[in-house]
C-alpha cells in the first residue's frame, strides 16, 4: 500500500535567500498518527505549505497516496484536509454554512453536505452552536469548527498545524479523543504541535525537524529511547518529559 505521504529531498529557498528546507525526507504510513515537531522557523509549516499547494518547492518530490503534487496536483490535494494555524473563516457566517460551503469547493451536493456537516459538528460538540454566528464561538470551538470544515470532503489525510493552540486542557483532551477515533477509522493524521505531551500521547511515529533538516525520525518508542535518564535538571529544578528532553537535546545540538 502507498504511504499516505512520501517526501524526498525537499528543499525550499525563499526569495530573500532564507533556506527553509535543506533536503528534508519523510515517509508517513497509511493510517498513521504522525507528529512533526520542531522549534519555530524549523520548516514544519513550509513542508505543510508545499504538500497542500500553498508554497512552491525549490527541489525534491512529494506525493500523497501515490499522487505526485507536481504531475497530479488536483488528485493529491483532494486527499488532504487542512487545519491551519490561523482562524480563517468568515466570522459572520454560521458554522453549518461554513462547513457546507467548504463541501461545495469539492463538488459535494448540498443534499450530501448538509447531513454530513450536521454530523461532523455534532461529533465535535458544536451541535447546539451550528446556527450561531461563528464570531460567538470560543477559541476552542473555532478550532473544532476548522476540523469539521477540513473533514467535509472525507479526506484520507488530515493535516493539523497547531490545532490546539490557545485551547484549554479539557477541550484539548476532548479533541484528542476525537482524533483517535479518526485514525481508528483509517484517516492518516499529520500533527504539528508545541505541546510535546500532546504528541507523546497521540503519535505512533514522530520526526523532529531543526533548521530545515530532519534530525530524528522513528516510532515514538524509538525517539523516547534516545532520552538520557542522567540528564540534569533544568533551571529551577524543572525536569521535562522524555520527549521534551530529547527534543531540546536534538534542537540544541544541531
Amino acid at each position: 500500500m502507498d504511504s499516505a505521504l512520501s517526501v524526498h529531498h525537499l528543499k525550499k529557498t525563499y526569495s530573500n535567500g532564507v533556506e527553509a528546507l535543506k533536503g528534508a525526507s519523510l515517509e508517513i504510513p497509511t493510517g498513521d498518527f504522525f507528529a512533526l515537531l520542531g522549534p519555530n522557523g524549523a520548516g514544519k509549516t513550509t513542508i505543510i505549505g508545499i504538500i497542500t499547494g500553498l508554497v512552491n518547492k525549490t527541489a525534491g518530490t512529494a506525493s500523497i497516496f501515490g499522487y505526485d503534487i507536481d504531475t497530479q496536483p488536483e488528485m493529491a490535494r483532494a486527499q488532504i484536509g487542512l487545519v491551519g494555524q490561523e482562524i480563517n473563516f468568515n466570522p459572520f457566517e454560521k458554522p453549518i454554512d461554513i462547513v457546507i460551503n467548504q463541501g461545495g469547493y469539492y463538488g459535494i451536493p448540498r443534499s450530501i453536505a448538509i447531513p454530513r456537516a450536521k454530523k461532523l459538528l455534532t461529533d465535535l460538540e458544536l451541535g447546539d452552536k451550528m446556527q450561531d454566528k461563528a464570531m460567538a464561538l470560543s477559541g476552542g470551538m473555532k478550532r473544532r469548527l476548522m476540523i469539521a470544515r477540513a473533514l467535509i470532503h472525507e479526506p484520507r489525510f488530515l493535516v493539523l498545524d497547531e490545532p490546539t493552540a490557545g485551547v484549554d486542557v479539557q477541550l484539548r483532551h476532548g479533541m484528542w479523543e476525537y482524533l483517535r477515533t479518526l485514525t481508528k477509522g483509517g484517516v492518516t493524521i499529520l500533527l504539528t504541535t508545541h505541546y510535546l505531551e500532546e504528541a507523546e500521547q497521540l503519535a505512533k511515529h514522530v520526526a523532529i525537524i531543526n533548521k530545515g533538516q530532519i534530525v530524528a525520525n522513528g516510532t515514538m518508542d524509538e525517539i523516547l529511547a534516545m532520552h538520557d535518564p542522567s540528564t540534569k535538571l533544568g533551571t529551577g529544578g524543572f525536569q521535562g518529559g522524555r520527549l521534551e528532553e530529547v527534543f531540546l537535546k536534538l534542537t540544541k545540538e544541531s
